[in-house]
Formats: structure tokens, C-alpha cells, sequence
């Protein structure tokens, strides 16, 4: 290698990562000179945008030419992405001459070190540094670091290093090659109007800020946490700007209205568009923002651009959910389960993105570090082939020879979630996949944590899918026998377990490696993971996945019943609780098969947030029937709507409606075809339990129906609570 005459401290950290990443790799140490002859790589600078370089293969001499040190950076990683590697030998495609420069100036995620995430707070200083890189590689230009006071514990069990000085050291490391440091700096307490408040937070945040050797940025969420008032916020941040640069003099001041209520975000647009302050260098648009991104780019003044908050690392209840999955998923694999998500991503990114400057991303720990590859990639080039992300990803952290079977696997995982899990026969066939790279694999290959991650998830899901088909077939079972009155007999095949599976064996062995090697937490037992929630997918393995604990309740009720009438009764309320009666109809909203009046909107292709589709969302669960755990939902101010046609126009019709989800607390109103209200305002039974409103003649005259259930106008946080679980429109 033959690298610039007096090259710069960062110029010389990424030559350092060329030979390193190389040497990992194959074993092979490059030498590096200031001149040499005989096949070689010369680095030089060069001319052009910032950030771009020139990467050319001539014969035996391979050209790296960066436009500024980071060009350098970027052009070291496209070689490492471009050559083929493997133990004892590197070879890059004969002929290349790439000339190239990002699309947008920021590409970034948030690496926060906290007990919150699933694996983040176990890492010591060269893992991060290794993670750094890997980004760095792929074109990542940006890190966002957490405080070591946020809306976390103070403490992890698994912390190598206290909170602050781990903050520093990875500034320092972002420092040493050269990308930027923002940190996400949450106003937490509790009343900014008051003025030791407010000098209390200016001491604070002055001592993190002298700590760290670089900050390019902070963004500071107005809500999710926090929740202060837009008028005592940027009065807030106004002084804060002012205490940031004393010790970081070019840092900028960023600000998203997370959270805000209409009349909040009223107030917060009102400040920029009146005020138009000069502290602020730009808006953050992040999950719980009312407004769409396109909405909220026509509303802020120009001069303030955007920058992109997209959460790719949960699955449900988030800014991004996946759609249409399966409730058998949601329960088990939860809300930050390893989720490879490319062509989700891609048309997230697409979508939105051009509304922006870039992004950084939402991310709580590695289970996501495909969807984090492919923004940096895309972020660099939107037109990038997403296949072709995939298999650099493959080539350069699992082999060259499994580049294509790889990337197909990632694909085909995303796949996995696609519709209902019953049916979805090719869960199997992705297994299949990965079980023919697992015994290939060299033991270099299987303790690889990218290739345990996706390893765990393709037995993950083929395990639950198994389960799920077995469940249903031994609640199928039982309802025959509860037809005949046997409820003993029933409840004995609902409690009789499933065989012991290798499948569910090897999902064990894999967790436990992925705690050795990169410190996942897939256990709250095992691991100490910090919840369930937070990946802890391995303890909710084995949840139900047919209406087991709904329907022993139900048993327990029969059998305390005196009189036969009253139990076989009881056991056709069990066993048509679906059915709405002559020329009735039943949907259960949550039930991907059931939703035939549901009227979906854009859906995830256009509304990737859902803010002007319908959703299947997931809730409460415990002893209620699974057809209560699931909902549809509309978010923020939203309608959920449902048509009917062909109803009988002499006939009277009732309904029935169970009212469901997450959010007991939010009240919910119904009214037929925009003029007939049903129901106003009203709170939600709890524990759920239908509940039977008439619908006015007047309403059905003309044989169709439209139903539209509506919030509270005007909230802020998550925007959820107008969640409908089930509706039986019955003919009187």
C-alpha cells in the first residue's frame, strides 16, 4: 500500500482499517510505504464533492483517490466491500473505475449505550470501535450518542464502563475517523418555566458537553421522553445553544415536536414561521409526530432542514410497524426482535427521504444491523439495487462463497412476515436455507453473530410457525369434543404439550452464543435482558398461540353452572362466538383473514407510518381470546372506517363491538355514514367486553353502511387509542 506523503491522523486511521480488516479476513498483512513497486494499492487525494472518491482497478494497481479525509475513509470501505476475501488469498474484479459522492450529507445511528437496549450496554471499547467501522465501511458518516442520564436506569449489569466515560470514549473513536457526533439529549425535567430548573439543566448538560473530545450536534426530542411546552423548550435550548458552544463552537442545536398535541405543535410551528430563530439549525422529524413527513416539511419555514428519525429497530407499536403481521409473531417475537427488514426499509427510505437532508437512525441495539446497512447504503445512493446491498453485506461480514445464498436468506426472512403465518408454507423453505449454510459453515462462519442472528431467527420463526399449526389443530380438536359436552375431555387436549422440537432446542443454543458474541440479551432470566420487550424473545418462545387460557376460564364457568340448559347454552356462546346470525357479519378486525368491511387506505407502500391507513395492532392479551389480543387502529386524528353493501335496505341491525388495544384509557366514538352518531365519546370497558349499539334505520336504507370510529381530537404522544378488536353487524 502506498499511501499520501505526511497523510492526516484520520487518513492514516482508515489506511489502519484497510490492512486490519484485510489481515482479519485472509491473514495476508499488507505492508504500507510511501512509494513501492509491483502490484500495489496507492492512496491519494483528490478533487470533487465532499465525502466522494475515485476507486480504479488498472491490471495489477488498484487507485484510491478521496476527495477530503473522509473520501479516504469512504474509499477504503467501498474496496473492502469490492474485494474477495478468504483465508490466504484477496482478489478484486479485474476492471473497476468508480466515481462517486453521496446523495445526502448525513447518514447516521444512534449508538446509545444504556440498559434499555438489547445488547448496546454490554459492548467495551473495541467492540464499538469494530461496530464504528463496519458502518463506517458501508458509508456511514454519523454517530448519535445517549447521555448518562436519559429516561433509562442509571445502571446495566452489563456495563464494561460507567455511562460517561464510555459516552467519551466514542466520541473520541467517531473523532478518530472523522465522522460526526450528535447526542440525543432529552429535556426530562419536570418544569422548564422554572428557573433553578432551568440553571440545573444548563449545569448538566455543561458537564457532559466539557467531557466529550467532539459534538457536532444535539437534537433534543420535544416528547417520548420529555414533555415540556414549545415556548419553555426553545427558551431552554436557546440558552442551552449558548453553553454548547463554549466548548464546541460550530455545534448545532436540533429540535423535534415528538409528542406535541395539535395545540403544542400549533404553538411550536407558530415559533418558527414568527421568530424564526437563529440558535436552531433544524427539525428532526422522529416517531409521534403528528404530521406527516411531507406535512411537516410544508410547514416549517425553509431555512430550518429537516433531518429523519426513522425507528428501524422495532417491529409493532412504533413509527414503522411491519405490516400485516401475524399475531402468532407478535406475541412471540415482540416488539424489537431481530428484524431484517430490507425492502421495508428501502421503500421507507425512498419515500421520505428525498422531504430531508438524511437521517439517523432509531436504533436500541444490533438486532437491526441490516436495516442500518441498508440506509447508509441507500443514503449514499437512493437508486442502489437493494439485492445488491445485500450480497456487499454478505461478501464482506459472512464470505465470499455465501454471498448470494446470504442475501437471499435476508430476503427471504423478511419474507417470513408476509400475511398469515398458517398458510405461509415457505417459513420452512427459508430454514432449509440457512440449515444448508449452517452445515457448510466453518467455525469462523458460525461464530459470526451476524450469521447466528439470522440462523436464530429463520429456526424462530419455522418453530413458531410449527407450534401455531399444532395449537390450532389441538384447539380445533377440542371444540369437537366440546360440541359432545366433554369439557374434561376438551380441556385435556387444549393442556396436552407439544413434543419436545430441535427446533426449539437449537434456538437455545443460538442465544447463548449471541451473548458470547456480541453480548445480545435474549432473556430476562438468562441474559438479563432489561424486559421482555427489549428482545427478550427467547422467554416468550412458547406463549399461546391458540385461545388456551380464554377458553379454560370459560370451562371453569361451566362446570359452576347448576342446570344442563345453562352449560350447553354456555358452550354455543363458546363455540359461535363468531358467528353473527342470518344475514349478519363478523370481522375480527385483527385477523388478517377476517376484515372483509375494513376499509385499509394507502396502506405500507404509500403510508409506511400508517397515518392514513388502517393497521393491525397488538394489545392486550393474557386470559383474553386472541381475537382480543389483535385490532385494527387508526393513529393520531384518523378515522377507522369499515363499509358494508348489499344489507337488506327494510331491514333494522344492530351491532356488536368489542373495544380493544393498547390504550384502555383513550375514549373512542362511533358514527354511521358521517351524520348518525352511534356513540360519543365514551371510555372503553375494561377488563374488554362487547358492547351492542342499534343502528338507525335511516342509516342502512340505501343497503351499504359506512362505520368511522374517531379519538379524542387533538392528542398528543403515541397517537394510539382508536382500536376496534371485533364487530358483529347482526340483522334484527
Amino acid at each position: 500500500m502506498v499511501v499520501p506523503p505526511a497523510p492526516s491522523p484520520r487518513e492514516r486511521a482508515a489506511v489502519t482499517m484497510l490492512v486490519e480488516e484485510v489481515e482479519k479476513r485472509t491473514q495476508i498483512t499488507w505492508p504500507v510505504a510511501g512509494a513501492g513497486s509491483g502490484p500495489r494499492i496507492t492512496i491519494s487525494r483528490g478533487n470533487g464533492p465532499p465525502e466522494g472518491y475515485r476507486l480504479s482497478v488498472r491490471g495489477n494497481d488498484v487507485e484510491l483517490s478521496g476527495n477530503d479525509e473522509r473520501g479516504i475513509l469512504f474509499a477504503a470501505g467501498r474496496l473492502l466491500r469490492e474485494l474477495r476475501m478468504e483465508r490466504g488469498r484477496v482478489e478484486i474484479p479485474g476492471t473497476l473505475d468508480i466515481v462517486t459522492a453521496p446523495k445526502y450529507p448525513l447518514r447516521g445511528h444512534q449508538l446509545g449505550y444504556r440498559p434499555k437496549t438489547n445488547s448496546y450496554d454490554g459492548w467495551s471499547v473495541p467492540v464499538w470501535e469494530q461496530y464504528i467501522r463496519d458502518l463506517a465501511v458501508f458509508g456511514t458518516n454519523a454517530i448519535e450518542l445517549i447521555p448518562p442520564r436519559s429516561d433509562d436506569a442509571a445502571d446495566s449489569p452489563h456495563f464494561p464502563l460507567p455511562p460517561m466515560r464510555m459516552m467519551t470514549e466514542m466520541s473520541r473513536l467517531a473523532d478518530r475517523y472523522g465522522l460526526d457526533v450528535w447526542i440525543w439529549y432529552p429535556a426530562m425535567d419536570k418544569d422548564y418555566s422554572d428557573p433553578k430548573t432551568v440553571e440545573f439543566a444548563l449545569n448538566e448538560w455543561a458537564d457532559v458537553f466539557r467531557k466529550l473530545p467532539r459534538v457536532d450536534a444535539v437534537f433534543v426530542p420535544g416528547g417520548d421522553p420529555g414533555h415540556t411546552r414549545p415556548k419553555d423548550l426553545m427558551a431552554l435550548l436557546e440558552r442551552q445553544t449558548r453553553s454548547l458552544k463554549r466548548f464546541h463552537p460550530k455545534a448545532q442545536m436540533w429540535v423535534s415536536p415528538q409528542s406535541f398535541s395539535e395545540e403544542w405543535m400549533n404553538e411550536f410551528l407558530g415559533i418558527l414561521r414568527n421568530q424564526q430563530p437563529e440558535w436552531l439549525s433544524g427539525v428532526v422529524f422522529g416517531p409521534q409526530v403528528r404530521l406527516s413527513l411531507p406535512k411537516l416539511r410544508e410547514a416549517v419555514p425553509k431555512k430550518y432542514p429537516i433531518r429523519h428519525y426513522p425507528d428501524i429497530t422495532h417491529s409493532r407499536q412504533c413509527q414503522y410497524p411491519v405490516p400485516d403481521w401475524d399475531v402468532a409473531y407478535a406475541v412471540t417475537e415482540g416488539r424489537e426482535v431481530i428484524n431484517p427488514r430490507p425492502e421495508d426499509e428501502a421503500n421507507i427510505f425512498r419515500l421520505l427521504e428525498p422531504y430531508t437532508i438524511g437521517f439517523i437512525t432509531y436504533s436500541e441495539g444490533c438486532n437491526d444491523d441490516v436495516n442500518k446497512i441498508v440506509w447508509s447504503a441507500l443514503g449514499w445512493d437512493p437508486d442502489a439495487a437493494v439485492t445488491g446491498i445485500l450480497r456487499e453485506y454478505a461478501r464482506y461480514f459472512i464470505g465470499n462463497a455465501y454471498s448470494d445464498e446470504f442475501a437471499n436468506g435476508l430476503l427471504a426472512l423478511e419474507r417470513d412476515w408476509r400475511g398469515p403465518l398458517a398458510t405461509n408454507e415457505g417459513v420452512y423453505n427459508t430454514l432449509v436455507q440457512f440449515q444448508k449454510m449452517e452445515h457448510a459453515a466453518t467455525p469462523q462462519m458460525l461464530a459470526t453473530w451476524r450469521f447466528q442472528q439470522a440462523l436464530y431467527r429463520a429456526y424462530y420463526d419455522a418453530y413458531t410457525r410449527k407450534r401455531l399449526l399444532y395449537e390450532t389443530g389441538a384447539e380445533q380438536s377440542a371444540m369437537d369434543r366440546l360440541r359432545s359436552g366433554n369439557v374434561d375431555e376438551a380441556e385435556s387436549i387444549l393442556d396436552r404439550p407439544m413434543p419436545a422440537d430441535p427446533w426449539r432446542a437449537r434456538c437455545f443454543e443460538l442465544a447463548e452464543a449471541l451473548f458470547q458474541s456480541i453480548r445480545m440479551q435474549l432473556s430476562v432470566e438468562r441474559y438479563k435482558a432489561i424486559s421482555m420487550d427489549r428482545g427478550a424473545t427467547l422467554d416468550t418462545i412458547d406463549y399461546p398461540l391458540n385461545n388456551r387460557a380464554w377458553l379454560k376460564e370459560r370451562f371453569t364457568e361451566l362446570r359452576a353452572l347448576a342446570s344442563d340448559a345453562g352449560r350447553r347454552e354456555k358452550i354455543n356462546e363458546i363455540l359461535n362466538w363468531t358467528n353473527p346470525g342470518p344475514g349478519g357479519f363478523y370481522d375480527g378486525l385483527g385477523n388478517l383473514t377476517a376484515q372483509p368491511h375494513l376499509v385499509r387506505g394507502p396502506g405500507f407502500e404509500k403510508d409506511p407510518a400508517f397515518l392514513e391507513s388502517s393497521l393491525v395492532g397488538f394489545g392486550a392479551r393474557g386470559t383474553y381470546r386472541m381475537s382480543v389480543w389483535t385490532h385494527a387502529e387508526s393513529l393520531v386524528d384518523a378515522p377507522l372506517q369499515m363499509r358494508y353493501t348489499g344489507l337488506d335496505p327494510k331491514a333494522r341491525y344492530k351491532l356488536r363491538v368489542i373495544y380493544g388495544g393498547d390504550s384502555p384509557r383513550r375514549k373512542i366514538r362511533l358514527a354511521a355514514n358521517e351524520k348518525f352518531e352511534i356513540h360519543p365519546l365514551i371510555a372503553k370497558p375494561v377488563p374488554y367486553a362487547p358492547l351492542e349499539f342499534d343502528i338507525p334505520a335511516e342509516a342502512t336504507a340505501g343497503g351499504e353502511l359506512r362505520l368511522s370510529w374517531t379519538g379524542e381530537p387533538g392528542l398528543g404522544g403515541n397517537g394510539r387509542g382508536c382500536q376496534v378488536s371485533e364487530v358483529w353487524l347482526i340483522k334484527k
